[in-house]
Order: C-alpha cells, then structure tokens, then sequence
C-alpha cells in the first residue's frame, strides 16, 4: 500500500485513539480536551513521541523500516515545521496505519506506550 495512505490512516487511527484516551481520562470540556491532544497530535510532538520510542527499541527490524519508508516518502512540505520534523511524523503515521490493519495488538501496545500506560 501507498506509504501516504498508510500514513493518512495512521494519522486518523492515532488521533481517535488520542481523542478517546484523553475523554476517558475524565476531561470533559472541548477546549481542555483540544489543548491536551496537542501534546500527541502535533507533529512536533509525533517527532518526539516517535524518538523516544526509538530509544526504547520497542520497534522490529521490519517495523523501523516501515517507518523509514514513510520517513523518505515524497511529499508536501509543512508550513508550521520542519521538514525533518515533518517527516519523522509521517514516520510514524505511516507505522500506525500499518499496524492498524495488520497487527492491531501491536498498534494497540504502541499507543499505551504514547499514553504512558506501559
């Protein structure tokens, strides 16, 4: 599968994971509720999400290429970041929508270590 569309289901995977976390987390009020997603949803905060996770060696051989392959995909160039950061968080988008529809435990198992459950 194309490595933006993996990377576009990633973005939506990890974002209604993020959404439901932070409502069942007892937060309640849609501002509170959009300020405390920046903290996952950002794609600075995706980059440093993505290399703390790296430090962990959490990831297989062939999910790190995964992520590399959704790293060097060609595409748009963000106005809010730079590129480098931009790219690392397609990273890791593409990683999620991957495991989305193939691994769901291990989807599932990465985003509680995002949240801080593991």
């Amino acid at each position: 599968m194309n490595n933006l569309v993996l990377a576009y289901l990633g973005d939506a995977a990890y974002e209604l994971y993020i959404r439901e976390y932070l409502i069942n987390s007892g937060l309640v009020n849609v501002n509170d509720l959009q300020n405390a997603s920046l903290n996952y949803v950002s794609a600075k905060s995706q980059r440093r999400i993505l290399e703390s996770l790296e430090n962990l060696n959490i990831f297989t051989e062939s999910e790190q290429n995964i992520i590399k392959r959704g790293r060097n995909t060609a595409s748009h160039k963000s106005k809010n970041v730079d590129i480098i950061t931009y790219k690392k968080a397609t990273g890791l988008e593409c990683l999620l929508g991957y495991l989305y529809l193939n691994d769901k435990n291990k989807f599932k198992e990465i985003m509680k270590y995002i949240v801080g459950e593991l």
